[in-house]
C-alpha cells in the first residue's frame, strides 16, 4: 500500500498511523520531497479526474488563470501539493482523502 501525501498534512499523518496501527504495510510517498511522474499523475488524474485536485486549497486559489483553467494533469505537474490529499493506492484500488468509508475499507 502506498500512501501519496505531505509530511505536514496532519489528514495524512492520521490516515497513516491509522494504517499503521491496523498492521498495514505502508509505505509514504511525500509528493513534496519525491515528486510524482508524470505516469504517476496521469494515473491518478485517470481515477479520479477533476476531483484529485483540491480547488479549496490556498495553492490553487494561488494559481493564475491560465493554470486554473489547464487540465488537472498540469495543475498538479505545476505544484504536486495541489493534489487531493492523501491518495492512497491499495494493489489495484485506489483511494482520495481519508473519511470513514475509506478508513473501513482499508482496516477491515
Amino acid at each position: 500500500m502506498i500512501l501519496y501525501g505531505i509530511s505536514t498534512c496532519d489528514t495524512c499523518k492520521r490516515a497513516l498511523k491509522t494504517l499503521e496501527a491496523a498492521g498495514k504495510d505502508v509505505t509514504f510517498r511525500d509528493i513534496r520531497a519525491t515528486p510524482l511522474t508524470g505516469a504517476e499523475i496521469d494515473k491518478i488524474v485517470h481515477e479520479f479526474g477533476s476531483k484529485a485536485v483540491n480547488t479549496q486549497s490556498t495553492t490553487y486559489r494561488s494559481f493564475n488563470d491560465f493554470l486554473k483553467a489547464s487540465d488537472p494533469e498540469a495543475q498538479i505537474a505545476a505544484q504536486p501539493t495541489v493534489m487531493k490529499r492523501p491518495v492512497i493506492q491499495d494493489g489495484d484500488r485506489w483511494y482520495l482523502g481519508w473519511d470513514s468509508a475509506t478508513e473501513a475499507a482499508l482496516t477491515s
